[in-house]
């Protein structure tokens, strides 16, 4: 055959192509004229064009709020994520010895993990939130996956109840963390709420609590903050715990733990999980999500847990199986970083020591930002209690401000928050302190 010839097949498939390309040419263009959206495409030929813009969420807005600000004093207190007294993110030197030894390890590799994840962080993360010495892992009757972050761990968990438990009513607190509703519902669970905070003490609501759970049917879920509740810092005792633990186990209540703060609330990982052991020393069954991103500072890293802890550990390892038809279609298996970081941390005896140095140094600095706060109201003479500040424990503080005196700080002082007065204490420093108390000063003796 000569140069530039061509066969008879090649032939029939070129003058096929050409026919293929005037047919679509053709019908691209009748489809534009006749396109409309009633006919599922907008003016522009979108079928996505009848989309309705959707609002910012309350929380990550917050911050896209600031960053469009470009006053000098601007103050972010909404984002849940630790800061040092300079204002800047930290990098746990526990975390970066741990990164250093696992980059220059030359053993490991990028391989898929299991659909259950690292098997080192599952068994270590279990012990770290349910005690080395727990009956309930001793016999193996706690099935652990690691998940993406607190968040993930929470849907895993929800689709397995939608999909496995008698009872699809879930009962969480009201307020709570504005993520739980949607994760809850978009699992398949229906969401209900019972009594937690009370607005006019700006403390625990324990007798409705009590009442709403007393009313709620049998089985139903429950969810529980292990330690700073998320968004008002406001904690049972362990005598109310001990209360809540024999009510829910009277009606056959189903405890679903979201403990995403362990040893970032008081400093202390034995004394933030005592809740969650509390329900698991009784030997029933209980439900927890764990993250790393608060007490690690692992944020972008998604590092989480979700334990069930089985009446037996045949029951534990059938519930395990169904967690894994639930992992394999929604995100196949987890990542490997964050989680072998983790891993590396707790099953060093040095480094976990060093970790809990530098995760007590992160609770006191915002234990001390509390008590700074609390006094230089107290010096301004600012109208009201504001005791309940240090009070509340963890990153979150609710100062029981309204919105109106919220949307007031922002505009005069530069200063963002969630509008239901929700500010995060660890965003706060010594330098920023009388910024802040001379905002509240002045929202609550001018504003609405």
């Amino acid at each position: 055959m000569q140069p530039g010839s061509c066969s008879p097949a090649d032939r029939r498939l070129s003058a096929l192509a050409r026919h293929l390309q005037g047919s679509s040419a053709a019908m691209d263009h009748r489809t534009t004229l006749s396109a409309s959206p009633t006919s599922g495409f907008d003016a522009a030929g979108s079928v996505f064009g009848h989309l309705a813009r959707a609002p910012e969420d309350p929380i990550l807005g917050v911050t896209v709020a600031y960053n469009k600000d470009r006053s000098p004093v601007k103050l972010n207190l909404g984002v849940g994520a630790y800061r040092t007294e300079e204002g800047k993110p930290l990098v746990l030197n526990v975390v970066r010895r741990a990164e250093h030894t696992l980059v220059n390890d030359s053993s490991r590799v990028k391989e898929y993990l299991p659909i259950v994840g690292l098997a080192d962080f599952n068994k270590l993360s279990a012990k770290l939130i349910f005690g080395a010495d727990s009956p309930a892992i001793q016999e193996n009757r706690v099935t652990t996956v690691q998940c993406l972050s607190g968040t993930g761990s929470l849907r895993v968990g929800a689709e397995f109840l939608a999909k496995h438990y008698h009872q699809r009513t879930i009962y969480i607190p009201m307020p709570t963390w504005g993520n739980h509703p949607k994760v809850f519902t978009l699992a398949g669970l229906s969401v209900k709420t019972y009594h937690y905070y009370d607005p006019a003490t700006r403390g625990l609501n324990f007798q409705g609590l009590l009442e709403d759970l007393g009313s709620a049917p049998s089985g139903a879920i429950v969810l529980l903050h292990a330690c700073a509740h998320n968004p008002t810092g406001v904690d049972p005792t362990l005598g109310q715990w001990a209360q809540i633990r024999q009510l829910m186990r009277s009606k056959g209540l189903l405890p679903f733990f979201d403990s995403a703060y362990q040893g970032f609330a008081s400093g202390n990982l034995d004394e933030d999980a005592q809740s969650v052991r509390i329900f698991v020393a009784d030997g029933g069954e209980c439900l927890v999500a764990q993250s790393y991103a608060k007490n690690m500072g692992l944020y972008g890293e998604r590092v989480g847990a979700l334990s069930i802890v089985c009446k037996t550990a045949d029951v534990a390892s059938r519930v395990e199986s169904q967690l894994k038809l639930v992992i394999r279609p929604m995100y196949s298996n987890p990542p490997i970083h964050g989680a072998s970081i983790v891993a590396t941390i707790l099953k060093d005896r040095n480094m976990f020591h060093d970790w809990t140095i530098e995760l007590k140094a992160m609770a006191d600095r915002i234990i001390s930002m509390r008590q700074q706060l609390f006094d230089a109201l107290s010096s301004r003479g600012t109208p009201g209690d504001w005791s309940h500040i240090i009070k509340q424990i963890g990153m979150f503080t609710f100062t029981g401000l309204n919105s109106e005196q919220v949307a007031f700080m922002t505009k005069e002082y530069h200063i963002y928050m969630t509008s239901d007065g929700r500010i995060s204490m660890a965003g706060l420093s010594s330098r920023t302190v009388p910024h802040l108390a001379d905002a509240i000063h002045a929202a609550v003796t001018r504003a609405v």
